[in-house]
């Protein structure tokens, strides 16, 4: 009985110990897998010619930004804010340099100021910012990006871009999913993500802005090689 009893707690002893070398195991291909955040556009402007909410300086560079435009008319974009806040603010907030800036035009602080009290139900968005600029800037800063939406007469849009730390806009050159792959499904690319599609938000956007974090995480190890001919035939590849 007792040499039974040790058998047992041997084969117990060995299960615990190789399952989590087998799960690493089975995660490492997934590492040779891994494709970094496409460039889709260079030289993306900056905002510090514009007023900030709080901050004495806002800028995009040196920053990983989810940027937005909700206009004139901000509280006629609140199920957008609040999907943002929700759905990507609360998931990154507590990653190094994330940021999330909503570019608006001057005179709206007061709407605003309401919108801050719809979104902001239990904490201060510290890593949520409002950038004040005129109707000229606003649509300099758009142009500047590369997108398949135009501002409304609002100077609005409900869909988000993602900027890196050097300014580059990112996304997906080709958007389909590896299933969609197989069924050889049409390309189509990302250049943005609309805020009022959760699926969206939940399933490309949050995937897109973890893959951002680990390529910086792997730069920071010495992990992950970055040249200037791959930014080229990124941005090569999305204007065809």
């Amino acid at each position: 009985m007792m040499k039974a009893n040790n058998t047992k707690r041997y084969i117990v002893l060995g299960i615990l110990f190789f399952l989590p070398v087998a799960f690493l195991l089975m995660l490492y291909p997934a590492k040779h897998n891994y494709e970094p955040l496409n460039i889709v556009k260079d030289k993306v402007s900056d905002i510090k010619n514009f007023t900030s909410d709080g901050l004495d300086t806002l800028q995009l560079k040196d920053n990983i930004t989810v940027l937005g435009f909700l206009g004139k008319t901000p509280l006629n974009s609140t199920i957008a804010a609040l999907n943002l806040k929700e759905l990507v603010y609360d998931k990154f907030k507590g990653f190094k340099n994330f940021q999330i800036v909503i570019v608006v035009p001057d005179g709206t602080q007061d709407d605003v100021a309401l919108l801050k009290k719809e979104i902001n139900t239990y904490e201060n968005l510290k890593f949520w910012h409002y950038a004040f600029g005129t109707e000229g800037e606003i649509r300099m800063l758009f142009n500047t990006l590369k997108s398949k939406d135009q501002l409304d007469e609002n100077l609005s849009s409900n869909s988000v871009y993602i900027i890196d730390k050097d300014l580059a806009q990112r996304g997906r050159i080709d958007g389909r999913s590896e299933r969609e792959v197989e069924d050889n499904k049409p390309k189509f690319s990302v250049f943005s993500y609309n805020t009022i599609e959760v699926s969206e938000i939940k399933n490309m956007m949050n995937d897109d802005v973890r893959i951002l974090f680990t390529e910086y995480r792997q730069k920071r190890q010495g992990k992950f090689e970055a040249s200037n001919t791959r930014r080229e035939n990124d941005i090569k590849q999305s204007n065809e």
